[in-house]
């Protein structure tokens, strides 16, 4: 039976309704730390719902069960990253943090003995462009072989800041520290380390795809850029990544600071992305997260991640050749 016109206009041209996702998550890009009684948040212009150290953890861990995110990757001060261990016990795992100034990164030695005892999983997140520092520069050479050598993830803060920061909290913050091809002196010297782009790089779209493209080791989380900035503006940078053909390689992550509510925020950013299919949703909010972190609990012997990516460059090459 054929439909009249009119009506196969109107419903050609309604809008695509994005079908809801109710699986489970993984947050590579939560932080625990002081609470910020009455702070605003730069999305909602509400306040915090949490007025005490003890509200944000425990709100925090209610969101994550509201909306089954089955592990968080936590960083922050080592008091409240162990708190919130003891606290959310399998679903956390603590990182080496490097913030905006409150918290220095331990010296390499400590963050062994850390790393030895389990204590710390994962090296981020590493906000060293809030400090004026090039994570590919020689004062970070110490801590990506400690990082390679123990198969640890690092997580480099990439992108912008809060407006205003470098002349706030943060006079050392240049823009051009965030471009995500800073890194690929690091990557060329390293390249069995496993590392994601934090924020995935915005505003730097092509530098991204660039980066992505080339290290196929590197992965990348779409935390704060669900949440604060335009929603529109975020579906086009996240939509532009998935046609790209990254998808295997995007993270869901919230970096929920002082806001619980920020989860739900993050959540519903890209779960309301219409482009996407229920099976890229399941890759971004959880599966490309698992493969990354090895929660099979897989480790590559030493040696194996250079094999392996100079298999996947010669087979990319060849592929573009037969082409």
């Amino acid at each position: 039976m054929r439909l009249p016109i009119c009506l196969s206009l109107l419903l050609a041209s309604a809008p695509v309704t994005a079908q809801r996702y109710d699986g489970p998550i993984i947050d590579v890009h939560l932080h625990v730390g002081p609470a910020a009684p009455g702070a605003p948040n730069p999305a909602t212009g509400e306040p915090t719902t949490a007025e005490t150290d003890a509200q944000r953890e425990t709100m925090t861990l209610e969101r994550m069960r509201r909306h089954g995110i089955v592990l968080g990757l936590v960083s922050g001060p080592d008091a409240a990253m162990a708190s919130m261990r003891r606290a959310g016990g399998d679903s956390i795992r603590a990182g080496a943090f490097l913030d905006d100034g409150r918290t220095p990164l331990p010296p390499p030695e400590v963050l062994r003995a850390a790393f030895e005892r389990g204590e710390l999983q994962v090296m981020g997140e590493i906000a060293a462009q809030y400090h004026g520092l090039d994570p590919a520069d020689a004062w970070f050479e110490p801590y990506l072989a400690l990082a390679e050598e123990f198969d640890i993830p690092v997580g480099l803060h990439t992108g912008l800041a809060p407006p205003g920061a470098a002349y706030g909290c943060c006079p050392e913050f240049r823009i051009e520290l965030g471009n995500p091809l800073r890194l690929e002196p690091m990557l060329k010297r390293h390249p069995k380390l496993r590392v994601w782009l934090m924020h995935a790089g915005w505003p730097f779209l092509q530098e991204t795809k660039a980066l992505l493209y080339m290290y196929p080791q590197v992965h990348a989380d779409l935390s704060v850029i669900n949440w604060i900035i335009p929603r529109g503006e975020f579906h086009d940078y996240l939509q532009a990544l998935v046609q790209a053909g990254f998808t295997d390689r995007l993270m869901f992550g919230s970096d929920q600071m002082v806001w619980p509510e920020a989860i739900t925020l993050a959540v519903e950013g890209v779960d309301s992305a219409p482009f996407l299919t229920p099976a890229q949703k399941r890759a971004i909010f959880h599966d490309n997260a698992a493969r990354f972190l090895r929660l099979d609990g897989k480790r590559q012997p030493n040696g194996a991640g250079q094999a392996d990516l100079a298999d996947q460059a010669g087979g990319a090459t060849a592929t573009l050749r037969d082409r």
